[in-house]
């Protein structure tokens, strides 16, 4: 296996829905391998129909297998806020129940210094109203789901599609962090430059340095065509009065 001799390491976080949970880490680099399962209650070896009908204490979670020399475990955190409504006591946007909570299973003090670290940055960060919810436990047990929920969104990606369109997930998530990443270039951008990049806002001719610069290339196109068109416009005219003197004499 080409794994083998490289450094492993394991994160563990629920986040309601674990098909949505998949896609945002399969897609970074580190990431070795996203899966699954179940994690939180009592039951051994619990099915998808137990835990969703929240009898048995476990969440819906995904374990990620990472390399942490290309990815660090405060990286994936970081990830993992952006998946989430933190402040969601118990449950996930639509999806309903202690089975779709937010929570955190470290595996060493470490990740537990980490994620109780950020949980106060983001606390105090001003990004949501509400106190951060989201639990931080103590990892125990891992179990795996079935085999057709893993990776759904590539198995199944027109049902993935229309459930998660209509989870609230994205409508929230677009408007809390599109919010915040717009402040942020409020303050890198000056007011003009932010309503032309981020609005769809027009730039008036020749008032910014990249205006200044537009008015010197026209003015030495113009200036080119000129010399260009001179020569040329002058035999224009020169035949043109040739063809003109010419009818004149036929008509004397």
């Amino acid at each position: 296996m080409k794994g083998e001799d490289k450094k492993l390491e394991k994160a563990t976080f629920a986040g309601g829905c674990f098909w949505c949970m998949e896609p945002p880490f399969e897609k970074l680099n580190g990431v070795v391998e996203v899966i699954a399962g179940y994690i939180g209650g009592e039951k051994e070896e619990p099915t998808y129909k137990e835990v969703s009908s929240g009898t048995t204490g476990h969440y819906e979670a995904i374990q990620i297998i990472y390399e942490p020399e290309k990815i660090s475990y405060e990286e994936l955190l970081d990830v993992f806020w952006k998946q989430i409504d933190p402040t969601d006591a118990g449950s996930s946007f639509v999806d309903r129940g202690q089975q779709y909570g937010s929570a955190i299973f470290y595996h060493d003090d470490k990740q537990r210094r980490l994620a109780e670290l950020l949980k106060e940055k983001l606390g105090k960060s001003g990004v949501f109203k509400k106190p951060i919810a989201t639990k931080i436990v103590e990892f125990k047990i891992f179990y795996k789901a079935e085999d057709y929920h893993q990776d759904y969104y590539k198995k199944n990606p027109l049902r993935y599609k229309f459930y998660r369109s209509r989870s609230g997930r994205d409508q929230f998530l677009n408007e809390v962090w599109r919010d915040k990443k717009d402040n942020e270039l409020k303050k890198k951008l000056t007011p003009l430059q932010h309503d032309v990049t981020q609005k769809k806002g027009t730039e008036p001719p020749f008032k910014t340095s990249i205006g200044k610069t537009k008015k010197r290339v026209y003015m030495l196109i113009l200036s080119l065509t000129s010399r260009c068109l001179s020569p040329l416009i002058n035999l224009i005219l020169a035949q043109a009065g040739q063809v003109l003197q010419d009818r004149l004499s036929l008509t004397i």
